[in-house]
């Protein structure tokens, strides 16, 4: 009896020995932590996920699938939306943020399908994600701005320093997150084409660039408005001078290209702009198709006019005009326009002679007068190059705004040479010297300004009288 009780205790204890030793060595695998910013649908555990991105239409890009460029940028799936419709998970009210900021309140942007992670200090994090948007010109973007075709591509970065995600149990308990950045190049849905800036020459010597210029591309369009065509480029025009219209929207939304827009002529006041359709893909921007705007007037045909003291009248335009310039389909319907204002008109004089001579010479073909300083140049006579001025630096004045050097700031409506470069156009005769007579003049009327056509800079010479000297200028005469 007492030997049948003792096998029965034996075989208990030997039992519960081999149950214990079971629970404790079988480990049971579940998954690891997770952060997100949509309720669990896009989960991520490692680097490649934590720089991920989604669109509207549920397309998910990470730094692997990235193959987006400055020529095949990433095309947002509706027209009118902005970066606060791309997923991500940095919030829309912030830039940069720590991972243990988007576990907790008010994001708690994490998740553990074991349930582990929950109570106080249930799930610790480390490292940081961080945010920045430029447009095509790398100039900061909010994330609520609204995409446009013209400052497109944007480049949207994301980087992440070394970090965690970790849950105080559970196996796996963790996912780690090593250094990375990513950035995707990105632009809107468009339905149709838009004219994004106006090219004139981009040679300008080194000239300073002010807000509505961009180097290679030229001025920004800055008005669709008829009523404000006076703010886009030119404001300043001359013979057979010329500029490329710079259009963006193809894209196979399209059921067309701009290169299959027509371009009517277009005249007013004695002035024609007459349109030539361009090439695409261009070298120093593949993004844009572009149209060439030439604009034909008043001018001396007859060089021989130059040297004679009763030239013939070549007329003057009526100013101010405005153009607009409109790109039809093959129906006929208006599908892009562009409108400026032109306020003055220049014709050139090769051989000036003097000041008073020029300056009779400009009336005597049609009303004109001998231009200023603020005529061609918005250059002052302060910082780089100020020397050129001498003791007159507050006599002699360009146009406003005004540069913050003695050279031009490109800039719309600020001088002939500030809107249209170094003039050098084919087919022009704005090709001879680099140096322009004007109209102003020293208080003491010692020295006379000119301007310097390349650079735009302002300079003195000897007034009236020095012969010599005029040789090497010409001057433009201007109206009004």
């Amino acid at each position: 009896m007492v030997l049948v009780l003792t096998v029965v205790v034996l075989q208990s204890i030997s039992f519960a020995n081999y149950a214990l030793t079971t629970k404790t060595t079988n480990i049971i695998y579940g998954s690891a932590p997770y952060l997100t910013f949509d309720g669990g649908r896009t989960r991520v555990t490692n680097t490649e996920a934590l720089l991920g991105i989604s669109l509207s239409d549920g397309r998910t890009f990470t730094p692997t699938t990235n193959n987006s460029s400055f020529d095949n940028p990433i095309i947002l799936p509706v027209v009118g939306q902005s970066f606060n419709d791309i997923g991500m998970l940095v919030p829309r009210n912030t830039d940069s943020i720590a991972l243990s900021s988007l576990i907790g309140a008010p994001y708690n942007y994490w998740g553990d399908d074991d349930g582990d992670g929950q109570g106080i200090d249930g799930i610790t994090a480390t490292g940081s994600l961080n945010l920045s948007i430029v447009d095509n010109r790398y100039h900061p973007v909010a994330r609520n701005e609204v995409l446009t075709i013209c400052k497109a591509p944007y480049v949207l970065f994301l980087s992440n320093g070394e970090g965690t995600l970790t849950t105080r149990y559970g196996v796996p308990n963790e996912s780690r997150f090593t250094h990375s950045f990513v950035q995707y190049y990105i632009s809107p849905k468009v339905l149709s084409p838009e004219i994004c800036f106006a090219h004139p020459s981009n040679y300008s010597h080194g000239a300073d660039e002010l807000s509505d210029w961009l180097d290679n591309l030229g001025f920004f369009t800055q008005s669709v408005t008829p009523s404000s065509y006076g703010l886009n480029f030119p404001t300043t025009g001359a013979h057979n001078l010329f500029f490329d219209l710079r259009i963006a929207g193809t894209n196979q939304d399209l059921s067309w290209a701009p290169q299959d827009l027509s371009w009517a002529p277009v005249s007013h006041g004695g002035i024609t702009a007459t349109m030539t359709r361009g090439v695409n893909n261009t070298p120093d921007s593949p993004v844009f198709y572009k149209v060439r705007v030439t604009l034909t007037g008043p001018t001396v045909t007859d060089r021989n006019q130059w040297h004679t003291d009763n030239p013939d009248r070549i007329g003057r335009p009526s100013l101010p005009q405005v153009f607009e310039l409109v790109g039809r389909d093959s129906r006929g319907n208006a599908v892009v326009k562009y409108g400026f204002e032109l306020k003055q008109w220049f014709v050139l004089q090769r051989y000036p002679r003097s000041r008073s001579y020029i300056s009779s010479w400009c009336n005597k073909i049609g009303g004109y007068r001998l231009s200023k300083v603020r005529d061609l140049t918005n250059a002052s006579c302060q910082g780089s190059g100020s020397e050129r001025c001498g003791d007159y630096a507050n006599e002699i004045v360009g146009a406003t705004p005004s540069s913050s050097n003695n050279r031009l700031a490109r800039h719309i409506g600020a001088g002939f040479f500030t809107e249209w470069g170094s003039m050098d156009y084919l087919d022009t005769d704005f090709v001879r010297t680099d140096r322009f007579i004007t109209s102003d003049q020293t208080s003491d009327n010692r020295y006379q300004g000119y301007v310097g056509r390349q650079g735009g800079f302002i300079s003195l010479t000897e007034p009236d009288g020095s012969y010599h000297e005029y040789w090497a200028f010409e001057a433009l005469c201007v109206y009004p």
